[in-house]
């Protein structure tokens, strides 16, 4: 695709990254064969081909308006577009160019603009946690959406963090929602990787990964995250075999590093080197699951359906490891046999400013999981997990958790609606 860049951007860091973005899009249309909202909407402009024309008008220094801003905040940014694209368009990069080109000249109406800071500086602040508590103590009279977003509270068993050491550690990003919404899945990852003989080790400094503020266009916000993230795990750096990331959404982020700080020189090599030693969670399966296997009971969800979310199979291009080694160990593992790659409809922060698109592919989401005739529903990141329990009855939870269930006979982590 050609793109004739308008002089504000020509030789900006941003212009001359999204123009060769732009270039190597062959006009194709594959990516909307598997776009959500493009299936939902039929409209071009909701597809990702119909995005990049937006997105090259702005850069060439066509008027935009409120309408590209809301074709562009309907993306889910899921880069499901980016695993069909025979030309490697890197478009999830590029949307997020665009988001910052349009958000700096179209305002946004007030009601909006303070959703987006709520959002961005809420749900990255200490005080998330305390507000989670306040809110699942009045769970029961909050209205059905807002009672949605905030799950029951978990037990105090939820915390239960092992307490041996041992010589191999590992780093985890304990996240900024995850501690509030499910304790359960970090302490369970520290317990089964405890009975693997790996002490999981959490830095005090680090917090949310960067891509909440980066999706709602604040991209120095989300670098400074991204830096101070950095200056807490550099001093473990070698004490440990790897950074792990049990939230898929933080681990495509954290992955991204290098790429993000490239042009800080006071950070680049560092953020290189953390993003060479960060892995998913589903990435040690392959060694644990010969010692974990011998010491599993019977557990109490075997069969089990994989919802596989965005972030791992397009974002990380991780896809069927999680079933592959879960059937290994003795679970009777599926995914939805019907749209298994398309999003469910959580996003981040998109199942709040997108509550209509987001359910709808929720419930299309549901539909195809539930009709495996599941014991639970499990998945690798904090948001599915938590909107797709809004939807149903069946447990929905992280992989880790059943495995920790089946090894411990512990806490249970249902997180059902009520």
């Amino acid at each position: 695709m050609q793109i004739h860049l308008a002089p504000e951007f020509q030789g900006t860091r941003e212009g001359t990254e999204a123009e060769g973005i732009v270039r190597n899009c062959v006009h194709c249309g594959f990516c909307t064969a598997t776009c959500p909202t493009y299936q939902l909407l039929g409209d071009e402009l909701d597809g990702p081909r119909g995005r990049i024309y937006l997105i090259k008008q702005a850069l060439e220094g066509a008027p935009v308006t409120a309408t590209t801003q809301q074709h562009l905040d309907r993306c889910l940014t899921c880069r499901n577009c980016e695993t069909t694209c025979p030309s490697g368009v890197q478009y999830g990069r590029l949307v997020e160019i665009g988001r910052e080109i349009v958000d700096a000249r179209v305002p946004r109406p007030a009601p909006s603009r303070a959703l987006r800071w709520l959002l961005k500086e809420g749900l990255t602040s200490r005080l998330f946690a305390p507000a989670m508590r306040l809110g699942q103590a009045v769970r029961p009279l909050l209205p059905q959406a807002l009672k949605a977003k905030v799950p029951p509270p978990a037990p105090a068993s939820a915390r239960d963090w092992p307490t041996r050491t041992h010589a191999r550690k590992v780093l985890l990003l304990a996240g900024c929602v995850q501690p509030a919404m499910a304790p359960n899945i970090n302490s369970a990852t520290a317990r089964v990787l405890d009975a693997a003989g790996i002490q999981t080790v959490v830095a005090a400094g680090a917090g949310c990964c960067g891509a909440i503020r980066t999706h709602l266009s604040d991209a120095a916000g989300g670098l400074d995250d991204m830096r101070r993230n950095i200056d807490a795990w550099w001093p473990l750096v070698d004490e440990v075999e790897a950074i792990v990331m049990n939230a898929s959404g933080c681990g495509v982020t954290v992955k991204g590093y290098g790429h993000a700080l490239a042009h800080d020189p006071a950070y680049a090599n560092r953020a290189r080197r953390i993003a060479e030693k960060t892995r998913d969670l589903s990435e040690l399966l392959p060694a644990l699951v010969p010692v974990l296997k011998p010491r599993l009971k019977k557990p109490r969800w075997r069969d089990l359906v994989f919802h596989p979310p965005c972030t791992l199979q397009h974002g990380q291009q991780l896809r069927g490891g999680v079933e592959i080694h879960l059937r290994n160990m003795g679970f009777n593992v599926t995914v939805a046999s019907v749209e298994s790659h398309l999003c469910c409809g959580s996003a981040g922060t998109y199942s709040v400013l997108q509550p209509e698109l987001a359910l709808k592919l929720r419930d299309r989401k549901l539909r195809h999981l539930e009709a495996t005739r599941p014991q639970a529903i499990v998945s690798a990141n904090i948001g599915c997990i938590t909107h797709l329990q809004s939807g149903t009855d069946v447990p929905t939870m992280h992989w880790v958790e059943v495995v920790d269930e089946a090894l411990s006979r512990g806490f249970p982590s249902l997180r059902v609606t009520d």
